[in-house]
């Protein structure tokens, strides 16, 4: 822990339970970081501290950030400045505010962020946020700066409140898994979330049994390599995600369950047969393979070949025709040339996929990439990218049109950008509105979709649905 001198005239309010005191938080990146801040939002909810909807009302405000995408710390350094004048501001009225970086650009960029930014009072990890009250305490004792970005002994999760506010809408994350082993070469991950752990099955259960009585039909299971989660189950026996994902379904109740992100290096047989199996198991699968080039694969770290994909793919669908495809894909890491930049593209032809996410490569500070030689112009990594999100833009489009006609269950989540109209997710993940009633909200009812538009389907609920 590091201390140093907060900007001159700034105040902290002190730690209290007997008053109701503004929190914001502002959330970029992976899910991992929503689930996150809906937890360091629980956690500090006996200190009084209570959601608004802006900074300016904000006794703390949390910046909970992620170091993915390029000039990720620069970002953040921007924004930082826009709150230095929210929290001046406040001051001025005579009210304290408690300014806080959390997430992966804090884990790396720690004394980086209260050198540059002195006014902030507090920078912890991604796996330190449980000591959060704690951290407020000791801000406010030492009017100093606190930062936390060790890696702690004990894992968070135990020591998180079992009291959780359920996000409206009837879907929620949840995290099973943190940190990564694989250490492919342009990624940051296992060195801000460190080495992979998984939670017991148990602690995953409960929190899962306290979701589905709040009324939440739909989980999602988190992890940087979620399908790599093996925790201990309550019989002592090591438990993979897709016993894991049985008990959910099974003995809990949940109607719908997705996992986010995957690795093709962690597809085991079991997972595979559960998504033939299991029905509660969503018929979406996000599985980066990140390039379709041997040559590329292996400068990265992947430890999976173009065909090794492809024969994955080939058994999920064996498993589950319906099964959808969502990928991530970097173009321009250093040493592509042409003909890789080519097979990656064969690879997306030969595949096909509903959605994709797609970068240029940006080298990340610490990673063996960044070091590499054959780094690749800016202007032939442009020229790649808009290649292929073409290529995956007319895949995704083509994957909605397929779905006019169909009848597809609709778990509705909140209303839409029109008055009367609802928006929900169907079960390959496809954003679908409709008119309809704001009790819906947090059911699953049929949609016949009847639209596609650029990134969503429009659909009228079922004459079953209006008679229920």
């Amino acid at each position: 822990m590091n201390s140093l001198s907060p900007p001159s005239g700034a105040t902290l309010p002190q730690p209290s339970t007997s008053s109701t005191r503004g929190l914001h938080v502002i959330t970029w990146g992976c899910q991992m970081n929503v689930y996150d801040s809906e937890r360091m939002s629980d956690v500090l909810r006996p200190l009084g501290y209570r959601t608004v909807g802006t900074p300016d009302d904000a006794d703390m405000i949390i910046l909970n950030t992620c170091h993915i995408r390029d000039r990720a710390a620069e970002k953040v350094f921007s924004e930082l400045g826009r709150l230095r004048k929210v929290k001046e501001a406040r001051a001025e009225r005579g009210e304290g505010t408690v300014l806080a970086v959390a997430g992966c650009v804090a884990q790396a960029e720690g004394k980086e962020i209260l050198s540059r930014a002195p006014y902030v009072d507090i920078v912890l990890g991604p796996q330190t946020y449980h000591r959060l009250p704690e951290m407020v305490a000791r801000a406010a004792r030492a009017a100093g700066a606190v930062i936390e970005t060790d890696f702690p002994v004990e894992q968070k999760f135990d020591f998180l409140p079992a009291d959780r506010m359920a996000p409206a809408g009837g879907a929620a994350f949840l995290t099973i898994q943190e940190g990564c082993d694989k250490f492919c070469s342009f990624c940051v991950v296992p060195y801000t979330r460190g080495a992979e752990s998984s939670r017991p099955a148990q602690a995953v259960i409960a929190e899962a049994r306290r979701l589905a009585a709040a009324g939440v039909r739909e989980i999602t299971l988190l992890g940087q390599n979620v399908n790599a989660y093996h925790g201990e189950g309550p019989d002592g026996r090591t438990w993979g995600l897709a016993r894991l994902a049985r008990v959910l379904a099974d003995e809990v109740g949940i109607a719908r369950i997705r996992y986010t992100t995957s690795h093709p290096r962690d597809m085991e047989d079991d997972l595979i047969a559960a998504h033939r199996d299991l029905p509660q198991l969503m018929p979406f699968l996000h599985l980066p393979v990140q390039s379709g080039s041997d040559r590329v694969l292996a400068a990265m770290n992947r430890g999976h070949t173009a065909d090794e994909y492809r024969a994955l793919v080939a058994r999920l669908r064996d498993a589950r025709p319906d099964l959808a495809l969502s990928s991530d894909f970097i173009v321009g890491h250093p040493g592509e040339t042409d003909a890789d930049f080519a097979e990656t593209m064969r690879l997306i032809d030969d595949v096909g996929f509903a959605q994709a996410y797609s970068f240029k490569y940006s080298p990340r500070p610490g990673t063996p990439a960044a070091g590499a030689g054959g780094h690749v112009p800016e202007d032939v990594k442009d020229a790649r990218l808009q290649e292929l999100q073409a290529v995956l833009r007319v895949q995704q489009d083509a994957f909605n049109d397929a779905a006019i006609g169909l009848t597809a269950p609709v778990l509705f989540t909140g209303r839409g950008r029109k008055p009367g109209q609802l928006s929900g997710k169907s079960p390959w993940l496809q954003a679908v509105n409709v008119d309809g009633p704001d009790s819906l909200i947090g059911r699953i009812a049929n949609v016949d979709i009847r639209h596609r538009y650029t990134n969503s389907l429009g659909g009228v609920l079922t004459e079953e649905t209006d008679r229920a």
